[in-house]
Parts: C-alpha cells; sequence; structure tokens
C-alpha cells in the first residue's frame, strides 16, 4: 500500500528499530507507530553499493538504524559515510504488517 496522499511537509516519516528478516526482509518500526516490512532483494539485485547485502552474515549483523532510517554499518563504526542506507520514504511506502512473523 503506498501512501502517496500523505502530506511530506508536516511529516516526515523515521524508522526507530530495525530488525532482519528471513529472506532479506527488514522490518522497520516506524514513527507513526506501524510496522514496515521491506524487502531488499530487489535492491541487491540490482547489484552496485547494495550488492555486499548478499552475504547474509553482513545483511544480519551489520543491520542498524541510523539518522532515523534503515542503514547497514559496513565500517562498523556508525560512520554515516560507510553505510549503505534506504531513503525512510521508501521504507514507509513498504507493506504494513503488524508484526514480525515468528
Amino acid at each position: 500500500m503506498k501512501n502517496s496522499k500523505l502530506d511530506f511537509q508536516h511529516f516526515s516519516p523515521e524508522v526507530f528499530q530495525a530488525v532482519a528478516g528471513k529472506n532479506f526482509v527488514v522490518y522497520a518500526y516506524m514513527n507513526d507507530g506501524g510496522v514496515r516490512e521491506f524487502d531488499v532483494k530487489p535492491l541487491i539485485k540490482c547489484g552496485g553499493v547494495f550488492k555486499v547485502l548478499e552475504e547474509e552474515e553482513i545483511f544480519r549483523h551489520k543491520l542498524t538504524v541510523l539518522n532515523g532510517t534503515v542503514a547497514w554499518d559496513i565500517g562498523g563504526n556508525r560512520d554515516e559515510y560507510r553505510c549503505i542506507d534506504i531513503d525512510p520514504r521508501e521504507i514507509f511506502d513498504s507493506p504494513i504488517v503488524s508484526d514480525i512473523p515468528e
């Protein structure tokens, strides 16, 4: 479900928590109280900076929240210039789920 009618002049989506799920999915807890399911596979398939995320160990263990969005701390020192991050609006436009499936 796309949130295209949302007025981003008065609301800026932010991620508070990110959890790695199965099959390269991230569950993002947002500042509107919702949980979004963001599928990273299409980005990984595009290659480029996202190619490193195809390694499951990196995908799972480098996942964090930096600057209010889903990010992977590739450098390991929370340096925003050595991370891979996703625009929080992209995360916000992902499907809403009730919680992380077990």
